[in-house]
């Protein structure tokens, strides 16, 4: 029988997960747990190559001190004790990420590199497998970021761009559709001259609230008072022009709902996405998770090509406005059960439920 430590420590897998982590040697969960045997007295990493153990000698533990402390010494030869070399190659991105974000102009690949100590190919190619996107990409989110906290702010836009690290205003405009999804003097104007339009219905999760720019669906909402839908919509863009009664969209909504009563398929929609580059990129893995199945946070983490970012993962399903149509509901706890939703728990196993017997 396995077994599996009772130290402080919780480990983030389930026990068959570490398991299968152990026989393939993945070195994507050293970072995860270790596991110790206890014919030998012996911890290693999961990816060590000394010789499997047998399942029923194997223990698992969150950290080596976990294991040290239940008697057991580190391996000689995956040095498990030491720091690995996901964790010394994620410690080069973030103090790279960190120039990125503190400097006012986007800092050169040469200058990144020269930072960290490593050669430009080395570092372009070690930024992107672990942020899953080039330092040019995430300088530019910084500075896309930085752009809607000036806008938020008011004042000059031509000011906030250049405050925001874009060095010439042409190179913003360019990218401003993009970005915000609407003039940038409407974002910074909550929505002022903006025209989204919505529709507010009834369906058996409650009632709902669909809207949509002129580039796709920006939310759906689920709430318990329809009152409460239009307000947050109204709190999120108090100057736009709000236009209900649409036949058009109402039929948009309409489809959506039906969805949502039977979900076949995907919902197939354009999406007007506004969030930061790692929450689109959380939000596109979810949009592969197929209708009638879960995934677990630490999937959608590996997916992404971050394992260890699962409360971050966490975090970004939560900040998703796009009820269904990103499908924040199909992520679940690795060992099963429900975690939290934005629309609330019961709706989220209910929708679960529908898709399955779908």
């Amino acid at each position: 029988m396995l077994m599996i430590s009772d130290a402080a420590s919780v480990l983030p897998m389930t026990e068959d997960e570490c398991w299968k982590a152990v026989e393939q040697r993945d070195r994507r969960a050293d970072d995860q747990f270790v596991f110790a045997v206890k014919t030998t007295g012996v911890y290693c990493r999961p990816s060590c190559s000394s010789r499997r153990a047998l399942r029923k000698n194997v223990s698992f533990f969150a950290a080596g001190s976990d294991a040290e402390r239940a008697g057991f010494r580190p391996c000689k030869r995956c040095r498990p004790e030491q720091q690995s070399a996901a964790d010394r190659q994620a410690e080069l991105v973030a103090a790279a990420c960190r120039m990125i974000e503190n400097s006012e102009e986007p800092p050169s690949l040469e200058a990144l590199a020269s930072k960290v100590g490593v050669s430009r190919f080395h570092f372009h190619r070690l930024f992107k497998r672990v942020t899953g996107i080039t330092p040019k990409a995430y300088a530019a989110a910084c500075r896309a970021a930085r752009l809607r906290g000036e806008l938020g702010r008011g004042g000059s836009v031509t000011a906030a761009i250049y405050d925001a690290g874009y060095n010439a205003s042409s190179r913003f405009y360019e990218e401003s559709d993009r970005r915000l999804g609407m003039r940038p003097t409407q974002y910074r104007d909550g929505g002022r001259d903006a025209t989204i339009r919505f529709a507010v219905g009834e369906c058996t999760l409650g009632s709902i609230l669909v809207a949509a720019t002129q580039r796709g669906v920006c939310a759906i909402n689920f709430a318990d008072d329809p009152d409460d839908l239009l307000k947050l919509l109204q709190d999120q863009f108090p100057h736009a022009e709000l236009i209900g009664g649409d036949p058009a969209f109402e039929t948009l909504a309409a489809t959506v709902i039906g969805h949502i009563e039977a979900p076949k398929g995907t919902l197939d929609l354009p999406l007007d996405i506004q969030g930061t580059a790692f929450q689109q990129r959380v939000w596109e893995a979810l949009l592969k998770v197929p209708t009638g199945q879960t995934a677990s946070y630490t999937d959608i983490a590996c997916a992404i090509g971050q394992p260890k970012a699962v409360r971050a993962v966490a975090q970004a399903c939560g900040a998703n406005r796009i009820a269904v149509a990103i499908p924040c509901h199909r992520v679940i706890r690795t060992d099963g059960s429900l975690s939290g939703y934005r629309w609330g728990i019961e709706r989220k196993q209910e929708l679960l439920s529908r898709e399955a017997s779908s």
